[in-house]
């Protein structure tokens, strides 16, 4: 009994990478930081040319630098477990470690959603009432935006950070990422965990699940404001504007409900599957929102093209 008090007071918690691939690792690390290195030098590069660009001060690309803040914080807050699993073949975390980069994945990507509805908003505005745009966002009320955004995350998720330390977990627990999620840590419980699952279940409800919701209602809005215009010129060009947007918004749910129905429908789906859909969720956003703003919004594609030539000259 007392060997058994003591690893639960002390459990050890085991990443996996991709089971019955091992041997693999090294040729599977290869795209991994390749993907990281073109995520965060493509996020630095977004965030470089807005600060340095004074075209570029306005809000629509205030929020996009939030978006690329967040998705540096995501990449490097997986970063480092995933190359020790790769890499090193080190699988063992201390379970405070995995508390607190679960948080953090969770907060930026709570933030991130958020975020994507913020320049939905943005959108909004600039489309259905582009006479008061510059009244109607100005940069105290993008502050206070970021400012709530920031704080809706870290309030929300703290909470479960305190109430998985309080649960009981086995003395070995190999997690299915190589990572730590909320939804994995909460399996490895032997005490009852139903206080947990409720709560993790109302925070994705009050946060991604909300945020879905207002961005599908801020596009029905736009849609019926575009459809009323006359000139089929000025519909097309007024959509083209949320091109960029609609595939960021895309390119973080569409995995994100993956990996759901993965998990919910997927039970006999191999290992591999599952952790290849969590590597997604977590790398994609990161790596593409970056090559889509970069490659269809003309404003951030031409100060990257001035730039460059500027370096060359």
């Amino acid at each position: 009994m007392s060997v058994f008090n003591s690893s639960a007071l002390y459990p050890r918690f085991l990443l996996t990478g991709f089971p019955g691939l091992e041997a693999m690792y090294g040729l599977i690390s290869i795209p991994i930081c390749l993907v990281y290195i073109i995520s965060i030098a493509g996020n630095i590069t977004i965030l470089f040319v807005i600060r340095t660009d004074p075209s570029l001060h306005q809000p629509m690309y205030y929020f996009l630098s939030m978006l690329a803040l967040t998705d540096l914080g995501l990449s490097t807050t997986t970063l480092p477990t995933m190359l020790s699993v790769f890499w090193f073949h080190a699988r063992e975390i201390p379970f405070n470690a995995c508390l607190i980069q679960m948080y953090f994945i969770h907060v930026f990507s709570i933030i991130e959603s958020a975020v994507l509805l913020a320049m939905a908003f943005d959108r909004f505005v600039a489309i259905c009432e582009p006479l008061r745009y510059s009244t109607i966002l100005t940069n105290g009320v993008i502050i206070g935006i970021g400012l709530a955004i920031a704080g809706r995350a870290l309030t929300l998720v703290l909470p479960a950070s305190f109430l998985l330390k309080r649960l009981q977990y086995q003395p070995i627990n190999a997690l299915s990422y190589s990572f730590c999620l909320h939804q994995d840590l909460i399996k490895m419980t032997v005490s009852n965990r139903r206080i947990s699952s409720i709560y993790g279940l109302m925070v994705v409800i009050f946060s991604m699940g909300l945020d879905s919701i207002l961005l599908l209602l801020s596009y029905i809005l736009i849609l019926a404001t575009v459809l009323s215009i006359a000139s089929k010129s000025e519909r097309i060009k007024a959509l083209n504007t949320c091109i960029s947007h609609i595939c960021a918004v895309l390119t973080f749910y569409s995995p994100m409900i993956g990996l759901s129905m993965i998990r919910r429908y997927g039970q006999n789906a191999s290992p591999v599957v599952h952790v290849l859909m969590a590597n997604v969720y977590l790398l994609v956003p990161p790596l593409m929102n970056p090559i889509v703003y970069s490659v269809k919004t003309k404003q951030i594609r031409l100060c990257i093209l001035k730039k460059l030539k500027k370096q060359k000259g």
